[in-house]
This record gives structure tokens, sequence and C-alpha cells, in this order.
């Protein structure tokens, strides 16, 4: 889960393997698998390292991105 700051201030908890896209329309907007939107304070950027830090905290270790040929960047 990543803590997301709605528009009027509040603070809510999002389940991040839920999120579909994320559109800057210019106000950042989560859509989850079930097609629900939000629009949140935090940028996309924002939430990509929102994203990555809890993956981190979970799988441990590193996130590598990998290439279209499924090697890891420091292959």
């Amino acid at each position: 889960m990543i803590k997301v700051t709605r528009l009027n201030g509040s603070e809510m908890m999002i389940n991040a393997d839920l999120i579909e896209t994320v559109e800057a329309t210019p106000d950042t907007v989560l859509t989850t698998t079930n097609d629900k939107k939000w629009v949140v304070k935090e940028s996309p950027e924002e939430l990509i390292a929102l994203i990555v830090a809890y993956k981190r905290m979970i799988y441990g270790g590193p996130l590598r991105l990998l290439d279209d040929q499924g090697n890891t960047s420091d292959d």
C-alpha cells in the first residue's frame, strides 16, 4: 500500500499492485484495475518513486528495469 493525498488534503492508502494507469491531465489521475479513478496531489514521478520504494520493501533489494529482451540494465 502507498499513501496518496486527495485534492481536498485527506490522505488514503491505495494498493500499488492495483494501479493500472497514471495520467497527468494536469491533475494526476490514478486508474485501478477495477476502473475506479482517483485524483491525487502527487505527480506521476512522485507516484513512481512511492511504488518503487514499496516494491523494494516487499521484495527486498533493488528493482531493475528490463529491456525488450528481458535483460536487466546491469547484465
